[in-house]
This record gives C-alpha cells, sequence and structure tokens, in this order.
C-alpha cells in the first residue's frame, strides 16, 4: 500500500500543483487518475515515485516507510515500474537494450559497466515476448510504431519484477485503437501478476471501462474518489467544467475527449 499524507506540491510561484491531498492505494487494485490536463494528475502519481518532490506532506509506503530517506526512496522505486507518455526510449538502441535499463537499478554504478548477465538477458526476452515483440528484440527503437515503442516501455517496467506499475498517460499519443490495445495490456498485466497499478488519463471511457476505482482531479485537488459506477453527471461536469467542451466529457466518444483535454 502507498499513502500520501496532507501531500501538496507548487511550482515556483505559481498556484499548487496539488492542493494538500490525503490519500491510500490499495495493494491490487487499478486505480485511474482522471481530470483534464493541467488538473493534478501527473504531479500526484509523480509524487508517488519520488519524480516529483513534495512542497509539504509526505508518501509513505507499507514496504519502505517513509520516501524521504534516499534509502527507501532507492528501494521503491526498483520495485516500482515506471510507463510514460513519450515512452523514454533510447531510440539508436535495440529493443532489448532499452529493456533491460529497466534492470539497472539492481546494481551499484560500477557493475553498469559490464554488460548484462545471462538470467537478466532472458528476464528481458520474456518481458518482451509478454508485451508481443519477441520478432523486434533486437531491432532498434526508432523504427518502431508509437504503440509499439510504448510496449517497449510496458516491458521495461515488467523487467524490474516490480510490485507497483505508475503510468503516466501511456495512450495520450496514441491513436484510439491502439490506445485501446496497449491500456487493455497493462490492464491485464496487472491483473495477473497482482499488481498495484496507478495511472494517469484524461479519457472518460477508459477509465470507465478499467478502473477499479477513479479518482478525480481539478484544479489540483480531489474532486471525486469511488468506483467507476458512482461517478455521475455532475461529477463528470466538475472535472471537465474549465475545458472548452464541457458536453464531450458527458458522452463516452474518445476522440472527443482529446480534445476536452
Amino acid at each position: 500500500m502507498i499513502t500520501v499524507e496532507a501531500l501538496s506540491v507548487s511550482y515556483g510561484q505559481a498556484a499548487p500543483a496539488l492542493k494538500s491531498t490525503t490519500l491510500s492505494f490499495e495493494r491490487g487494485a487499478f486505480t485511474v487518475l482522471l481530470g483534464a490536463s493541467g488538473a493534478g494528475k501527473s504531479t500526484l502519481l509523480r509524487a508517488l515515485n519520488g519524480l516529483v518532490k513534495p512542497t509539504s506532506g509526505k508518501v509513505v509506503t507499507a514496504d519502505f516507510g517513509p520516501l524521504s530517506s534516499g534509502a527507501n526512496l532507492r528501494s521503491h522505486r526498483r520495485r516500482t515500474g515506471m510507463i510514460f507518455q513519450q515512452h523514454q526510449l533510447i531510440g539508436r538502441s535495440s529493443v532489448l537494450e532499452n529493456v533491460l535499463m529497466g534492470r539497472l537499478g539492481y546494481h551499484n554504478s560500477l557493475r553498469t559497466l559490464f554488460p548484462f548477465g545471462r538470467d537478466e538477458r532472458l528476464r528481458a526476452l520474456s518481458a518482451i515476448e509478454r508485451v508481443g515483440l519477441i520478432e523486434y528484440a533486437l531491432r532498434r527503437a526508432d523504427q518502431l510504431s508509437g504503440g509499439q515503442q510504448q510496449r517497449v516501455g510496458i516491458a521495461r517496467a515488467l523487467v524490474q519484477q516490480p510490485d507497483i506499475i505508475l503510468a503516466d498517460e501511456p495512450v495520450a499519443s496514441l491513436d484510439p485503437a491502439t490506445a485501446e490495445a496497449v491500456l487493455s495490456l497493462i490492464h491485464g498485466i496487472a491483473k495477473q501478476d497482482g499488481l498495484t497499478a496507478v495511472v494517469s488519463l484524461h479519457q472518460l471511457d477508459f477509465a470507465r471501462r478499467f478502473a477499479d476505482r477513479i479518482i478525480g482531479l481539478a484544479h489540483g485537488e480531489v474532486v471525486f474518489d469511488g468506483k467507476p459506477t458512482d461517478l455521475s453527471e455532475l461529477d463528470i461536469t466538475r472535472l471537465y467544467q474549465t475545458a472548452p467542451m464541457v458536453g464531450a466529457a458527458k458522452n463516452l466518444d474518445h476522440s472527443a475527449m482529446e480534445l476536452v483535454a
């Protein structure tokens, strides 16, 4: 379990990106952070892995305690797979080499100067096969489509042997069909492996279909926290009230939601 306690984040003199927030994320749950762009979703999600430093409050994990300790944070990151919107791959490197980057947290800086061993390479190949890209294992990452590159990012997270998956708008840059396939893959793996998953999205239809729990954010604060079936039209309006096309949030059309966000 991960808990954020009175967590807030500000960037410079701007209004808080995330106002004081207290939440717990249960083991094995698939939680979607839902809201328009700028709502605070990415800030909250990245704070769960120490990629964003809290202005106040703290993040506490059941396994490692408060993440204010450098040692605790390193241990937590080692078992937390991160999937990014823009993939964050090394284009000139092969799929296999990119996936093996997920193992760096298990080695000290001196060890990383040497090639990965057989066991880790086999582990990486297994992760690549699991996301359906084994025939591309030796191909350069920049020769793949956007959806395939995101699958490489998923495999890189899996090779960490994570307990937690954090995915920051993982399908925002993909076409609707590819986005659904990638999100289905993340959801299926999380459920098969019993992983705690926290995924930020702005697509209402995907949130309703895949989430066990939706945490809705607007203007840096939580305005909804519950099951997808409990999300009302009023809640949706509150989530997207500053968007130019509020009506688009009330239907479940994926492409319209892209415009809203």
